[in-house]
């Protein structure tokens, strides 16, 4: 298959799922091998275009996000502030376990096997969270404490099993916690966008002086469709949480767990 055409691909599942409490990572390493796309350029590209997807966060919330517009109040810029000075501190212990581990993680567990053991226990977790009768205490972003958020980032440590999915981790964290669904998801947002800043730079400096020239072209085609669809995924995620809960994710996770099952036994999958 051309690599242009794989790039559009992968774009576009990244763009739908990123966001998403499916699991992009996991989504991307079994298209991967169903497209026959693999090796540290590939490995490297799925991180990138995920950046992709994470600067549609600053274009959909570029209101709350922006600290410098004349339109906002000396409080309002502070509480724009406040949202950047969480989402760094939430991606402390990513930072530091990642730093540690993340080769090791990467090379033991970046396989079909984990991605669908992971997919079942998340969505199970997604019931079990929904299922529970206790009151949300956390009804914005700005009232979450400094602690509360540096939990919610150890949490976000969780998605570096491949399967966990980063959105599902930090909202399932923020949700027991006390974070409204709202909260949870929005934080979730506002945290990628550290997270996967300092994942793609990393993978650029590590891999970036070997890739060629159609490669770059492939990187930006990923990128920008990643970025579109994403931005689309955006809206209509957030619409739907307004009026509906996560379960929904949690049964197409239990789902494609056992479909990953399936392909495994047939040997479709390797």
């Amino acid at each position: 298959m051309d690599l242009i055409l794989k790039a559009i691909i992968l774009g576009i599942v990244e763009g739908v799922t990123e966001f998403l409490p499916i699991s992009s990572t996991g989504h991307l390493i079994i298209v991967n091998q169903f497209i026959d796309f693999t090796g540290d350029f590939a490995r490297m590209f799925d991180i990138v275009i995920q950046l992709g997807a994470i600067l549609s966060v600053i274009v959909y919330f570029w209101t709350r996000l922006y600290p410098f517009s004349s339109a906002l109040s000396v409080e309002q810029k502070k509480e724009v502030w406040d949202i950047w000075k969480k989402a760094v501190a939430g991606v402390v212990p990513a930072l530091l376990i990642g730093g540690t581990f993340g080769r090791r993680i990467e090379e033991y567990l970046f396989n079909p096997i984990t991605v669908g053991l992971a997919l079942l226990v998340g969505g199970i977790l997604l019931i079990i969270v929904e299922r529970r009768k206790t009151a949300s205490t956390i009804q914005t972003v700005n009232a979450l404490r400094y602690s509360t958020v540096v939990f919610i980032g150890l949490f976000q440590c969780l998605a570096m099993i491949p399967g966990t999915s980063r959105a599902a981790a930090t909202i399932i964290g923020a949700m027991l916690l006390g974070a409204s669904r709202s909260v949870a998801a929005e934080f979730s947002f506002f945290l990628a966008i550290p997270t996967m800043v300092a994942a793609s730079g990393y993978s650029l400096l590590k891999h970036g002086t070997t890739v060629s020239s159609s490669e770059w072209v492939a990187l930006a085609i990923g990128f920008a469709v990643s970025f579109f669809v994403a931005w689309g995924v955006i809206a209509i995620f957030m619409n739907y949480i307004r009026k509906h809960n996560f379960k929904l994710f949690a049964y197409y996770r239990i789902a494609l767990a056992i479909l990953i099952g399936v392909l495994l036994y047939a040997r479709i999958l390797t």
